[in-house]
């Protein structure tokens, strides 16, 4: 009973559906115009923006082209290898690991006592060896008297020969007269032959008195060129003392200490590394940069240490040469199949005021050169 119920019903609704739908007719199409108007706003959307883009591309190309910037860079500097001089025992160290001192601040101090001794003993030769020059001139003094003594001798001797032969000569004449002796004759003529030996004595010695200068003053001569060096030795002994004492060749802060009180330094031997205070950047552009970057352009520099701030520097120089051009095996183009790299150029880049922070060699750095 009940589907029979359900039948009916299902009969008289369908033709109500088929009435109204035969009733209301097809829906009519929109016109290609009516579809323009309403997605107008967004085409004039998209064309706004798409100008804004451009505008915003074209202002970014004409503010960046006036930079070139890299990130090849670093914070250099010179680092200084301090190393013992001398061979000696280390008896202190004053400095600790990283900590910041002065030019001339003392580093390291080693056992000076034999370095002393070597000292004192050049130093004494050197006061021997002026004592001996100093007794070789008073000896040329001394001998410019017995020159002088010498020839005084020879007149004495000259003016004794010439009193007897005079008289030899008045006593043979009175000889031969028969008024004196024939013994007195001879007497004076024995003293004539002694005047003549004397004379000849004081001639000699006068000689040898002249010649012995020249070989006093070629000992001197000698004594002079014996203290010239002896005098090195000293400088020397001198020098060896001061580097007993290490000190600091600039201001800057002390990196891989090795010294440590007790050891045995040998010459050579690497004690500590020393990082100065100057530094600046080196900073590796790519070679198609640096067409219009020029020593003297202002330079904004970015270290990745300190990210919030900015600090103000200027290119100083170019390399002349790209990086592989100086590196220990040199790329040789000549050979083998050619493939063309972009090289790297180095370029030194200062700081206008010496940074207030903690830089050290290898620090990475973003300099932005202004070029325009």
């Amino acid at each position: 009973m009940d589907q029979r119920v359900d039948n009916e019903r299902r009969t008289e609704s369908a033709p109500n559906r088929e009435a109204k739908s035969s009733g209301g007719g097809a829906p009519k199409k929109r016109s290609w115009g009516d579809r323009l108007g309403k997605r107008r706003g967004l085409a004039m959307a998209i064309a706004i923006g798409t100008v804004v883009l451009a505008l915003l591309v074209i202002v970014w190309w004409l503010h960046a082209r006036q930079y070139e910037s890299t990130d090849d860079a670093f914070i250099d500097t010179r680092t200084v290898q301090i190393s013992a001089q001398v061979s000696a025992a280390i008896v202190d160290v004053p400095v600790t690991d990283n900590q910041l001192v002065e030019a001339g601040a003392v580093l390291v101090r080693l056992d000076d006592r034999d370095f002393t001794t070597q000292l004192d003993q050049a130093k004494a030769q050197v006061a021997q060896a002026k004592a001996g020059i100093t007794n070789l001139k008073a000896q040329l003094v001394a001998q410019d008297a017995r020159i002088e003594e010498a020839n005084k001798q020879v007149a004495q001797a000259e003016a004794t020969l010439t009193f007897a032969q005079q008289q030899s000569d008045r006593y043979g004449l009175l000889a031969r007269q028969g008024t004196a002796t024939q013994e007195q004759a001879q007497q004076y003529s024995s003293n004539l032959l002694q005047s003549q030996a004397s004379l000849a004595a004081a001639q000699a010695n006068a000689v040898a008195a002249t010649m012995q200068k020249p070989v006093l003053g070629a000992q001197e001569e000698l004594s002079e060129a014996d203290l010239m060096q002896r005098n090195p030795a000293v400088q020397q002994a001198e020098t060896n003392l001061s580097r007993t004492v290490i000190v600091a060749p600039v201001a800057g802060r002390v990196t891989q200490l090795t010294a440590a009180k007790g050891n045995y330094a040998a010459v050579g031997q690497t004690l500590m590394m020393f990082v100065p205070r100057d530094v600046w950047i080196t900073a590796n552009f790519k070679e198609t940069q640096l067409a219009y970057i020029r020593p003297g352009q202002p330079v904004d520099i970015e270290i990745d240490s300190f990210p919030d701030r900015t600090f103000q520097g200027h290119v100083d120089s170019i390399q002349s040469g790209s990086g592989t051009a100086f590196s220990l095996l040199p790329a040789e183009n000549a050979t083998g199949n050619y493939v063309k790299i972009v090289q790297r150029i180095p370029v030194k880049i200062v700081f206008d005021k010496p940074p207030d922070v903690l830089l050290g060699p290898g620090m990475s750095v973003v300099p932005t050169v202004k070029v325009r």
